[in-house]
């Protein structure tokens, strides 16, 4: 058995005991084993370097944050660009960005959480737990809202334009955008039809509140931002001083670089309402993988695609996108608001994902999403 190690360790066995010839041998398989990890780590970052920096330039983004996940841990991470172009502030791995409606995916977690520790029925009325939200002409689930199929309104849009989404009104808590949507009759009668709604998740909001006695806020730091470790994810609160958050860019008709319309999230707090990091996000997603927040079963339930009561798919889950990338299945979700993009990829197959938050609309981020799943898989 010596013999055949013999190429690994030289001296050093001749020298030593049988029993330290051989662990000296273990011990440098385990560091070629090592490097050789280490280094195709480092050739997968610098492909995706190449890739992000082409997209940088023909999307012409001034500020930009990536992380890749591989195998339960986080293996590139890297920031480019300007967080604030006037100040000349460059973005780093603890710059603030908007992630939209990946914030969904955040709230349907934190749902799905408090439905294994039995403290929210995800199959009963929304008003159980919401009572501030009036009885409709037929009931409202907590999972239908999940899957937008709970007939709650989208945003209102006139010419393309929805002053709902340009929002500058400020509201303090979830249920105090409530009144903006609670009077409406439903669109469709629930499980019937997919009309993708951030007001359905205000009133997922409302019954995670009431279930847990909890803010909002709160009830996401404990039950998932503190045991993931995601330390830098806050409230996007357009009235306090935020540190490191970053500046919102949009583009021109002749492309160059302007200033986004100011704008207020806390009509969808639930919905698109928070900032993070891709770092930040990439702890989430490592969280959720490794069973550290749910069950097995609970993860097969939120990334399940959801149909309608006539067997139609809706490309949803329960606060999750389903998509189809070279036939290889992805548990994803954007966000895109004025002045913003994110993109948070999950290949639960091959156990790896990504995360890149932009500082501008109209990114393009789902454009080179088979280029980096390519990668990383």
């Amino acid at each position: 058995m010596l013999s055949e190690h013999r190429g690994l360790f030289s001296a050093g066995c001749a020298l030593n005991g049988r029993g330290e010839c051989i662990l000296l041998g273990i011990l440098c398989v385990l560091a070629n084993t090592i490097h050789a990890q280490d280094t195709k780590q480092t050739s997968v970052g610098s492909e995706i370097d190449v890739v992000v920096q082409q997209q940088i330039k023909a999307y012409n983004i001034p500020g930009l944050s990536v992380a890749a996940v591989q195998h339960g841990q986080i293996v590139f991470s890297k920031s480019y660009g300007w967080a604030d172009l006037e100040s000349r502030v460059l973005v780093t791995d603890d710059t603030l960005f908007r992630i939209g409606s990946i914030t969904k995916s955040i709230t349907a977690t934190a749902a799905l959480m408090m439905a294994e520790r039995h403290q929210l029925d995800l199959n009963t009325p929304v008003q159980r737990y919401c009572p501030s939200y009036s009885d409709k002409q037929w009931p409202v689930t907590t999972r239908q809202l999940l899957a937008h199929m709970g007939g709650v309104r989208g945003f209102h849009s006139e010419g393309g334009v929805s002053s709902e989404l340009l929002s500058d009104s400020h509201y303090v808590r979830v249920t105090d955008s409530l009144p903006l949507f609670a009077n409406d009759p439903l669109t469709a009668k629930p499980g019937t039809h997919y009309e993708y709604s951030n007001y359905g998740y205000d009133l997922i909001g409302c019954a995670l509140e009431g279930a847990s006695g909890l803010r909002f806020d709160e009830l996401v730091r404990k039950l998932i931002l503190t045991p993931a470790g995601m330390t830098a994810t806050t409230l996007d609160d357009s009235l306090m001083i935020i540190p490191r958050r970053s500046r919102y860019y949009t583009h021109a008709k002749d492309g160059t670089i302007r200033n986004a319309k100011s704008i207020d999230t806390s009509n969808r707090i639930p919905a698109a309402g928070l900032l993070s990091t891709a770092n930040d996000l990439a702890r989430f997603v490592l969280a959720v993988e490794s069973g550290r927040l749910l069950s097995a079963n609970s993860i097969h339930l939120m990334w399940t695609e959801q149909t309608t009561t006539e067997g139609e798919p809706n490309g949803y889950a329960l606060g999750w996108m389903i998509r189809q990338l070279k036939d290889t299945s992805v548990i994803a979700h954007t966000g895109e608001q004025p002045g913003s993009s994110a993109i948070l990829c999950i290949f639960p197959r091959s156990q790896a994902a990504y995360v890149v938050l932009a500082n501008t609309d109209a990114a393009g981020l789902w454009k080179w999403a088979n280029q980096i799943a390519e990668l990383i898989q």
